[in-house]
């Protein structure tokens, strides 16, 4: 595309890469005229605004002189601060004139602008090249093999590359010094010769020619990159050709670039992508070619008439221009765009040549000019092939589910065999950001897979930095040591009455907390709290309220009467409604020992809901503790969201751990099997499921996963991991726990951690010894102080002994069952509700042949499966495709969808599982997720294990 134009018959010169902003000088051209025949000779320079619209160039400067020029070359030579901040522009006259021009003096407007001439050159200097690596240097070209090299700091005494040995001998018409090695430089004549000289040896080293004798050698350029490679123009049109040469095969050129259809007259190679070659010809065409391949990438729009030189812009590597014959100047760009500009500045030159006369003498004047609304689009000129090395990504990195890191990077091509494609590697790498949060959650899943959750217990015991977190681990460490209920309520009870209560009344309170009417009554009637002791008595029986009577006019009023009155009247829900909760350790404790199973949990959850509800951050994190003891998975998640960092792996990773324990804790004292996780529990596992596949754990990720993928429309990866195989990352956390008929505990009901029941011989593998946690044995019930003074050991089977005063021994009472209990009595388990029979539409006729095929499949899978794990995946699935048949009831599937699934039933009829299975891919990855991730996961279980089977 033609970015800008300069009205000159000039030979042209770029300013140095080092230059901003970008000039472009311009000589008037020897041996040619311009329209106007006007002899006169000038140095011009243009700057390169490439915000301006418009096609002008802006003169900044020019310079009258007595030579026309053949050649001019810009060298950033003083640039440095020797006096040039511009460079210096080089000269090749038409008498035999080497002249060096300050650029910066000219473009100031200035007069003295010459820093030194010479005329040694015998005839005129076509050829000229600044040294790329030494800037003072500079080589020139003239008739009868002339080639000096000319130093900018003694321009006086010019040397010589060798000596003159060519014969006969013939202009030069080309030098150019290599790209690579600093020292060598190649000359070229017309007669299609080239010369490769070595200044370190003044000496030519080699020859390269043509044997057809009509290489007319018109241009001279080496390859950037490769050191022993160049190429000649030839402007003979029986020979339109660029040929390209390798010196160390120098018998002929290894390649030739063969598309011009008259003689080439200048070439240009890139020095910022050796794979873009500049030529222009007498056929009226400028073309890019990649040398490597001799392809032609890119051709410029031109004029009719001939481009003799042509150049790169050095500082920016899409411009170039081109010089004409008609008198032309213009500036392209090789990146395509449109000709709108050009178009504008011809109406706009044809508005001006008018003005606002009359040309036609009708006496009025002309009307401004109004372009059409909508004219015509403008051509496009289409860019290059391929994209230029410069705007090429070098590097590039993308991040891959799963913790992937995907990066890749353009190697350099072979300078020893570069038309040989170079080879791409893309490096695939795993990231690990949480490295704590990892071992972490692997600690945890051997925990899983070992089932040692009291070892694991311990350990987090002992790594607890608050007293807080001993506690709650502390309480499920006794919850999953425990098998049975009489366990659990025993060692529990014992914990938290020996850990947590202190206070001023303790004692009787202790005493109450454990159903010792007797010590109370004993307690309060040492203490002189008779109508306490009244009350009590009644609660506990004829005898004792006789002996409580004769004092009960004593009675004094004390602070535990409301608990007195709830251990008699049994109205929990009331106390804890109203209790104190800086006193809830000891609430918690009274519905452990009083309340019935069946309202166990729901106490344990209204003082949990209470204390969340508290302005004391301190006593809302105590919440999880009741939710832990009433077994409610899903308020210890919400609790521990709301008093946690949600956005920390590692507060994550402790939420899990607690809920995995206090989960299987629960199936293994209820023996009720795996539980329906809630909304936001399933929401965390997700979350965290989510974060292993990030840290590359994805086999662990999959377990985390909840079953039913409705409750995650939100997770970014699910379709990822929910797509993987079945049983890809081994047994899911959700699955029951498999007991051994000897080892299996009893039924239990929820709230494990309310009333006990004692079983006749409990025979537990793996039971700790009683004593961890009482001091009696289990066939025993506990003994508790009856003073608050040091404890000692307690009796055997049915002793007693009393205070006796001060500094005596403490008594010890034993403490009865509770009322109607017996040593064999188990509580069932509740029955569940019946749930309401809801009537469905029928499936339409066309689709029934759905549901017959995979239920059928299904069927015929259960008939030949024997592991319990793939029948219980495959009744899971015969429930789960109700989502399908819903769909199907209510017709809210798309056509293709349904389609896809007529041809999995057709497959299926086939035996074809494989291609059912395809299908089946086919139909997730052009489908929208949320309509498909109710059934399409369960579907493909399903053929994945029909294909395993067999069926």
């Amino acid at each position: 595309m033609k970015l800008k134009e300069i009205n000159r018959t000039a030979i042209q010169s770029w300013s140095p890469a080092q230059h901003h902003p970008i000039y472009l000088a311009t000589g008037t051209s020897a041996q040619q005229l311009d329209a106007s025949f006007s002899t006169n000779a000038s140095l011009e320079f243009f700057e390169l605004d490439l915000t301006e619209p418009s096609l002008d160039m802006k003169s900044c400067g020019s310079l009258s002189s007595s030579h026309r020029y053949h050649k001019l070359v810009w060298g950033p030579y003083g640039m440095d601060g020797q006096g040039h901040p511009s460079g210096v522009l080089i000269a090749g006259g038409e008498n035999g004139n080497v002249i060096l021009y300050d650029s910066a003096k000219i473009m100031a407007g200035e007069t003295d602008v010459i820093i030194a001439e010479s005329d040694k050159h015998t005839g005129p200097v076509r050829a000229l090249d600044v040294n790329p690596f030494q800037t003072n240097l500079v080589a020139s070209g003239g008739n009868e093999s002339e080639i000096y090299i000319w130093d900018m700091n003694n321009f006086g005494s010019p040397m010589t590359p060798g000596p003159k040995t060519q014969v006969p001998v013939e202009d030069i018409s080309c030098v150019s010094w290599n790209r690579q090695v600093q020292h060598i430089l190649a000359s070229a004549s017309p007669s299609g010769r080239a010369s490769v000289w070595d200044l370190r040896k003044n000496d030519l080293i080699i020859k390269v020619s043509d044997h057809s004798n009509r290489m007319h050698c018109s241009g001279l350029a080496w390859n950037p990159e490769v050191a022993t490679q160049l190429v000649l123009s030839s402007e003979d049109d029986r020979m339109p050709v660029i040929q390209m040469w390798d010196l160390r095969f120098a018998t002929s050129p290894f390649k030739i670039l063969e598309n011009h259809t008259r003689g080439v007259l200048a070439i240009a190679w890139s020095l910022a992508d050796p794979e873009l070659l500049l030529s222009c010809g007498k056929d009226n065409r400028i073309l890019c070619w990649n040398p490597n391949t001799a392809e032609v990438l890119y051709e410029l729009p031109t004029s009719n008439q001939w481009c003799f030189d042509i150049q790169w812009c050095p500082r920016n590597p899409a411009v170039l221009s081109a010089a004409s014959f008609d008198g032309h100047i213009n500036v392209h760009s090789i990146m395509g765009g449109s000709n709108q500009a050009q178009s504008q500045r011809h109406a706009d030159q044809i508005s001006n040549s008018f003005g606002n006369m009359d040309p036609f003498g009708t006496g009025q004047t002309l009307p401004p000019l109004q372009l059409p609304q909508t004219p015509a689009p403008p051509a496009t000129v289409n860019p290059l092939k391929k994209p230029p090395k410069w705007i090429r990504r070098p590097v590039g990195a993308s991040f891959a589910f799963g913790g992937k890191l995907v990066s890749l990077e353009n190697p350099k091509p072979n300078p020893q065999q570069p038309q040989q494609p170079a080879s791409h590697v893309v490096h695939v790498s795993q990231v690990v950001t949480e490295t704590a949060f990892l071992k972490r959650s692997d600690q945890l899943q051997a925990t899983l897979s070992a089932g040692s959750f009291v070892d694991f217990c311990q350990g987090k015991i002992d790594a607890a930095e608050n007293e807080f977190e001993k506690t709650l681990w502390l309480i499920l460490k006794v919850i999953s040591e425990a098998a049975v209920r009489h366990y659990i309520f025993i060692c529990s009870k014992c914990f938290l009455l020996n850990n947590l209560m202190k206070y001023v009344d303790g004692l009787i309170t202790q005493a109450l907390l454990t159903g010792d009417f007797e010590g109370a009554v004993e307690l309060c009637l040492h203490d002189n709290r008779m109508a306490d002791s009244i009350i009590l008595a009644i609660a506990g029986g004829v005898e004792l309220l006789q002996k409580t009577q004769k004092k009960y006019f004593t009675k004094t009023h004390s602070k535990i009467t409301k608990l007195i009155s709830a251990v008699v009247m049994k109205d929990w829900h009331d106390i804890l409604k109203t209790c104190d909760l800086q006193n809830w350790k000891e609430a918690l404790a009274a519905v452990m020992t009083y309340a019935q199973p069946e309202e166990f949990s729901a106490l344990c959850d209204l003082l949990g809901g209470r204390l969340e509800a508290a302005e004391d951050a301190q006593l809302q994190a105590q919440a999880c503790l009741c939710y832990i003891c009433a077994g409610n998975v899903e308020k210890l998640v919400s609790c521990w969201t709301r008093a946690q960092d949600g956005h920390c792996p590692l507060s994550l990773q402790d939420l899990v751990e607690k809920v995995v324990v206090l989960r299987r804790a629960v199936e293994q004292t209820q023996r009720s099997g795996p539980t329906a996780i809630g909304i936001l529990l399933a929401e965390k596992m997700s979350q965290y499921a989510n974060l292993l596949a990030s840290q590359g754990s994805l086999s662990t990720a999959i377990t985390y996963l909840p079953d039913n993928t409705n409750q995650v429309p939100h997770l970014d990866s699910a379709h990822v991991l929910y797509s993987y195989p079945p049983g890809a990352g081994g047994a899911s956390i959700y699955q029951p726990l498999q007991y051994s008929s000897a080892a299996a505990p009893p039924a239990e009901p929820p709230g494990f951690l309310s009333q006990y029941t004692q079983p006749a011989s409990p025979v537990y593998p793996g039971q700790p010894p009683i004593s961890q946690c009482l001091s009696s044995s289990p066939s025993h019930p506990p003994f508790f102080p009856t003073a608050s003074s040091s404890f000692s050991a307690p009796p055997s089977s049915g002793a007693s002994f009393q205070h006796g005063g001060p500094g005596s021994p403490v008594s010890y009472m034993p403490l009865p069952p509770p009322s109607g209990f017996s040593g064999t009595q188990l509580i069932p388990p509740l029955q569940s509700i019946p749930a309401e029979k809801i009537m469905k539409k029928p499936i339409p006729d066309e689709h029934l042949v759905l549901k017959t095929t995979f239920e059928g499949l299904i069927q015929k899978c259960l008939a030949v499966a024997t592991d319990p794990q793939t029948k219980r995946k495959l009744d899971d699935a015969n429930k789960r495709l109700e989502a399908l048949y819903d769909k199907l009831r209510e017709q809210t599937l798309s056509p293709a969808i349904v389609g896809g699934l007529h041809n999995i039933a057709r497959s299926i009829e086939a035996r074809s599982y494989t291609e059912g299975l395809s299908i089946h891919t086919h139909i997730v990855s052009n489908s929208n997720f949320s309509e498909t991730s109710a059934f399409m996961p369960v579907l493909k279980v399903v053929l994945t294990q029909a294909n395993r089977l067999g069926v």
